[in-house]
């Protein structure tokens, strides 16, 4: 495996590469781009990098389903960190170009979603056409292919176009997640302020299913950051769940949650548990959930199986 390879969606000038150049350690690695998110996650599996950054949420157009399929399916892999970057889109053209002389507009299928209105109201008859990236938008841009591309600012100057307009987007608060995906190994220390991801499936679909495999977290009192269903293709009504929790899975409130998963569900596919990017107010811990509560418990179990009772 190459150590020191990191592999992310291209060319350059992505938004991708941005979240991946965030990380301190980036500046020590080889960055390399390739043509797809599965590209970038296969690169990691056949031990050609050491770490893939790859998108797998928006604030506005919600899950990544590529990255969330590629977690689910194939040899498994672990989230090592997390990136939250703000996105801002700019249009961007060929040297020359006015905005009326626009008609075709390029990007990445995600990006469409958060400049729909901008687009509607500034170029209502360009016709929108999906790039691998924005990035790669902004390339075919320059070689012609279409007039305008919606990409970071910042790719203009690397292939040479000009930013006719500039935060476009629809909402001003959009942002996208990233993680960094690696090949299974050993989970990191807690920092106190970290996130456990993971896949289950359902054991069949009987009334209360679901809710069953939430209580383990409710009972445990931890907070949910995200649950998301995606089909497992073994048929209609068959899914699978990508979940994000508060916590770490040295903590006990954690790890017995997922052995209670792994109890009742068919398959638990561990995805890491990692620090958070985000400093929002962690959810306090409920009475009776922290590491110190499940080891008096824990003793005090002991002591009835001993006939030692109460202390």
């Amino acid at each position: 495996m190459s150590a020191t390879r990191y592999t992310y969606l291209g060319p350059a000038g992505t938004f991708t590469e941005a979240a991946l150049r965030s990380l301190p350690e980036a500046a020590t690695r080889e960055l390399t781009p390739v043509a797809s998110v599965s590209a970038a996650l296969d690169a990691v599996r056949a031990g050609e990098a050491a770490g893939a950054m790859v998108a797998i949420e928006n604030s506005v157009d919600g899950a990544v389903t590529t990255t969330s399929d590629e977690l689910i399916n194939g040899s498994p892999l672990m989230i090592y960190r997390e990136v939250l970057l703000p996105i801002s889109f700019a249009v961007m053209v060929r040297p020359g170009t006015a905005l009326g002389d626009v008609k075709t507009v390029s990007g990445h299928p995600v990006a469409q979603p958060q400049v729909r209105h901008w687009l509607a109201a500034n170029l209502p008859d360009a016709q929108w056409e999906s790039a691998a990236s924005n990035a790669e938008a902004a390339r075919l841009v320059q070689e012609g292919r279409y007039d305008a591309a919606v990409a970071g600012a910042f790719a203009a100057e690397l292939y040479g176009l000009e930013v006719l307009s500039d935060e476009i987007h629809d909402a001003a608060s959009a942002t996208t997640r990233f993680v960094l995906a690696g090949r299974p190994g050993r989970v990191s220390s807690a920092t106190g302020w970290d996130k456990t991801s993971m896949v289950v499936w359902l054991p069949d679909d009987h009334p209360g299913a679901l809710l069953e495999l939430l209580q383990e977290f409710a009972v445990r009192g931890i907070n949910l950051m995200r649950i998301e269903s995606r089909p497992t293709g073994e048929g209609m009504g068959s899914y699978c769940f990508l979940i994000d929790c508060e916590g770490h899975l040295s903590e006990r409130r954690v790890s017995e949650a997922l052995m209670g998963l792994k109890r009742i569900c068919p398959q638990v596919r561990f995805l890491g548990s990692y620090p958070r990017a985000d400093k929002g107010t962690a959810f306090p811990l409920r009475n009776g959930t922290s590491d110190l509560d499940f080891a008096n418990a824990a003793d005090w179990l002991s002591r009835c199986l001993d006939g030692r009772g109460e202390l």
